[in-house]
């Protein structure tokens, strides 16, 4: 097992990395208009060292993300930071409502938010929340497609497999 280091924080941002099934999760929280917020979730490999959750908010998303670990249909309930375009909160809200167990293409997404299949891999690629909108539901029309800006067989692909598979959609 990795060390594990104390704390990551700059101006009021904090960065933790937590232990996941198939590597490790970082996790940033910040304060945004006197809220904290969930600003970002970062599939790392098993090599990145541990950094124990510091505020409420990191250990409750720690909490959260090892809940659907063992229950693939939990429903997460976290304080996000807005981000994105707005084309990307469509396609991020439409990814919302693909059941656990299911999976969408990139062109079955498209049309239903008039869009093209490449701009939806691209905001899929560009999800700052991938398990909370969970991007890996999302496939190509041939195979599993690629998963977060990455078409190459690799560590970002393998982490899609298992997610699906953890879900049964695979």
């Amino acid at each position: 097992m990795a060390a594990s280091l104390k704390s990551l924080s700059v101006d009021g941002a904090q960065y933790c990395v937590i232990e996941a099934p198939f590597g490790r999760l970082g996790i940033l929280t910040e304060m945004v208009d006197a809220s904290l917020m969930l600003s970002k979730i970062d599939y790392l490999p098993t090599s990145t060292a541990l950094i124990t959750p510091q505020n409420q908010l990191a250990k409750e998303v720690a909490k959260q993300c090892r809940a659907y670990f063992k229950n693939p249909a939990y429903q997460f309930d976290l304080p996000l930071k807005p981000a994105g375009t707005i084309h990307q909160q469509k396609v991020w809200s439409q990814i919302q409502k693909i059941p656990v167990g299911s999976t969408s293409t990139y062109g079955e997404l498209a049309k239903k938010i008039k869009s093209g299949p490449r701009a939806v891999g691209t905001a899929c690629g560009a999800n700052p929340y991938p398990l909370i909108s969970p991007c890996h539901r999302v496939i190509a029309a041939q195979g599993i497609g690629g998963f977060m800006k990455k078409n190459a067989p690799g560590l970002y692909r393998q982490i899609k497999v298992w997610l699906l598979r953890h879900e049964g959609a695979i």
